[in-house]
């Protein structure tokens, strides 16, 4: 008579293996999505490792595309738009300007110059490591 008995516990071990791999399927495919908006070529450099907060990531190509973290920007005018929102959104105003190798010097002072006066605190410019 005790096969008639009440089903009292739940067995959770397949719930377990279900949500492992999805953490794992998370975990390999998050790297994917974060992709820069404009491939550029950084310099080589001998760096640190800068630290993670909320920074903004302007992009400078080598044929003059510009980016402000994930926004396409057209010109000049449009950079000090979107730089100065995205600044305002940012508690450290803290800016990473990835510029191409080849990007030209007076494009890049430029950024900086409209950077500084969208309220940046602090500038780096990204290298990768020789």
């Amino acid at each position: 008579m005790e096969d008639d008995a009440a089903i009292t516990g739940v067995n959770v071990t397949p719930l377990v293996d279900v949500c492992l791999v999805l953490v794992i399927i998370f975990m390999v495919t998050a790297p994917m999505f974060s992709d820069p908006p404009i491939k550029v070529s950084l310099p080589k450099a001998t760096t640190k490792e800068g630290h993670e907060a909320d920074n903004v990531v302007v992009t400078l190509a080598q044929d003059g595309g510009m980016a402000v973290s994930d926004t396409l920007v057209k010109n000049i005018q449009e950079f000090s738009i979107a730089i100065r929102n995205r600044l305002a959104m940012s508690d450290d105003k803290y800016v990473i300007i990835r510029a191409d190798a080849q990007a030209t010097h007076g494009q890049l002072t430029q950024l900086m110059a409209e950077s500084k006066k969208a309220g940046a605190r602090s500038m780096t410019i990204a290298t990768e490591r020789k």
